[in-house]
């Protein structure tokens, strides 16, 4: 791993602690606040939409936006590569706070359309295919590689905190002024990221990392097609990139669908009902928020790669054992142990990918790794709901967990996954 200094604009990334990193703390703040907006405008959405349709077309609603951000997210890896992650990332910030709030004075005015609010999530969904892998590419820029797994696992905390404010400020929004007040919140939210965004400074792309092994990418000479083959070639070709990478795309597959429909299917079964799922998906996010913090705080993680493999395996075998919990307390207990487990795998797995990246390619990776979680893991739905009603839910999910634990075989059978390390402050 090469050694960075002080970057043009971008402050001292030589090993500071990130707690006090006021640069990387302002990335943290417009990331948490984006997530927040992005929870505000969903149930936003949502509300308008069964305001002037039926049930159908609500679902219509919510799910257009999944199908551009999802065809859509590895060109925005190009994208950022192309043209720098921080300009992606704020003109992507501002087209959203722009949309959003032009959504609002519509929604204070009419009631809008099935149409307009079909437009705004394609929009929506075009601008996160540019947004997320920018923005996942921006910690190597912001930070010195040694920091990268606290700054994951800063961001971890942002994630879980996100994620559980928006729906509460969305409803306390809509319960003061209804939609067109919760899509000016979620536009607030996006303005306040995007001032942050535009705080914050970015170093200029360091040298080609030594280990890559295959030289940087040509640039903005090249067409955009022949830098999506470059990057996706790039990742193939790497020892410890492609196989953390499939590594990944695999435990996303495995267990995605048995994390959302296949829960809903055994609390149903086993008569946890709704509260069940909840106290089961907030143990792991309990869990996984303890392990963000660890990660933060952790003075050295030796042997890096190891421990990714092995956590992998017993995260994996953590969310097989919940089909198999006796009782409801013990199905939470082990999604709490299991969400810790789990939550240090993902932090190491980035935190690996992103130090070994090339930074010419790092909106390519970041968006890869992305397309894997929203675009990919989701087509494992239909497939796992046709199985259960063959075999029953109990196999199936099993069957998921094995497929998770397979990702980590191909890391184990990678010699530079087991032999991965990660420099610590």
């Amino acid at each position: 791993m090469n050694g960075r200094g002080k970057g043009e604009g971008g402050g001292d990334r030589g090993g500071g602690n990130v707690w006090r990193d006021a640069n990387v703390l302002r990335w943290l703040a417009a990331y948490g606040s984006s997530l927040v907006g992005d929870g505000v405008y969903f149930l936003a959405l949502g509300w308008a939409a069964a305001q002037s349709a039926g049930p159908a077309e609500v679902g219509l609603v919510m799910a257009v936006g999944a199908v551009p951000r999802a065809l859509l997210m590895l060109g925005g890896g190009v994208v950022a590569d192309r043209f720098g992650p921080r300009l992606v990332v704020i003109s992507s910030d501002a087209v959203r706070c722009a949309v959003i709030l032009a959504l609002a004075l519509l929604a204070a005015l009419t009631s809008p359309g099935l149409w307009a609010l079909v437009l705004v999530a394609l929009v929506f969904g075009v601008v996160d295919a540019l947004f997320m892998p920018a923005v996942g590419a921006l910690p190597p820029r912001i930070a010195a590689p040694r920091q990268l797994v606290r700054v994951q696992g800063l961001r971890s905390v942002a994630e879980r905190v996100g994620h559980t404010a928006g729906p509460p400020v969305a409803g306390l929004a809509m319960g003061l002024g209804g939609p067109a007040t919760a899509f000016g919140v979620a536009s607030a939210l996006f303005g306040l990221s995007l001032v942050l965004l535009v705080a914050v400074r970015i170093s200029p792309p360091a040298e080609s990392v030594a280990s890559a092994g295959t030289p940087r990418g040509a640039g903005t000479a090249e067409t955009p097609w022949r830098q999506l083959r470059s990057g996706l070639g790039y990742i193939r070709r790497h020892g410890l990139i492609g196989p953390l990478v499939l590594s990944g795309a695999l435990s996303q597959l495995g267990t995605s669908a048995p994390m959302t429909l296949g829960l809903i299917l055994v609390a149903g079964e086993r008569g946890w009902g709704p509260g069940g799922v909840g106290w089961i998906v907030g143990g792991m996010g309990v869990g996984a928020a303890a392990s963000a913090l660890l990660l933060t705080l952790i003075p050295r993680f030796p042997r890096a790669g190891a421990v990714q493999n092995l956590t992998l395996i017993a995260g994996s075998a953590g969310i097989g054992g919940l089909v198999l919990a006796p009782s409801l307390p013990v199905a939470v207990a082990l999604a709490v142990l299991t969400g810790l487990v789990c939550g240090i795998c993902g932090g190491l797995a980035v935190a690996l990918i992103q130090t070994a990246t090339d930074p010419s390619y790092l909106g390519r990776v970041s968006s890869v790794m992305a397309f894997t979680a929203v675009g990919l893991a989701p087509l494992a739905y239909p497939l796992f709901g046709f199985a259960a009603g063959l075999w029953g839910v109990t196999p199936v999910f099993l069957a998921g967990a094995a497929v998770s634990m397979a990702g980590a075989i191909v890391g184990t059978s990678a010699p530079a996954v087991r032999r991965a390390e990660l420099a610590f402050a």
